[in-house]
């Protein structure tokens, strides 16, 4: 899969994502380090890469505007968690939520839980 990682996530995740096998940027390799967070969804829109983030406002613009793309993955309560943890979180949940990013969906990933919200949301 493609991902953009969010500048509020580490730069290593997008490296992890990558050394499993998926084309993984984050927005600093943008030079969207400080980019408000419409210009971070455009990019992941016009590049085809589903986000990644820590930041739920992403969700809002994404319910807001009725966009139908880009995915956005929210991880949820990152704090204390390593990178190596995040992106197992994200790679071992793709299986389950692959489809749905493929279509067109918010997917929030917590411990032991996934939950799919179909774009856009109405």
């Amino acid at each position: 899969m493609k991902f953009l990682v969010d500048q509020n996530l580490s730069p290593r995740l997008a490296t992890a994502l990558a050394e499993h096998g998926h084309d993984a940027v984050h927005t600093f390799d943008l030079g969207l380090g400080e980019a408000p967070d419409e210009v971070v969804l455009d990019r992941a829109r016009i590049e085809d890469r589903t986000l990644i983030s820590a930041d739920s406002d992403f969700g809002t613009i994404l319910a807001s505007t009725r966009a139908a793309r880009p995915s956005v993955i929210f991880i949820r309560r990152i704090q204390g968690r390593r990178v190596e943890q995040l992106s197992d979180l994200v790679v071992d949940n793709l299986d389950l939520v692959g489809g749905a990013l493929a279509e067109g969906s918010l997917v929030v990933l917590g411990e032991g839980s996934a939950r799919i919200r179909r774009l856009p949301i109405l």
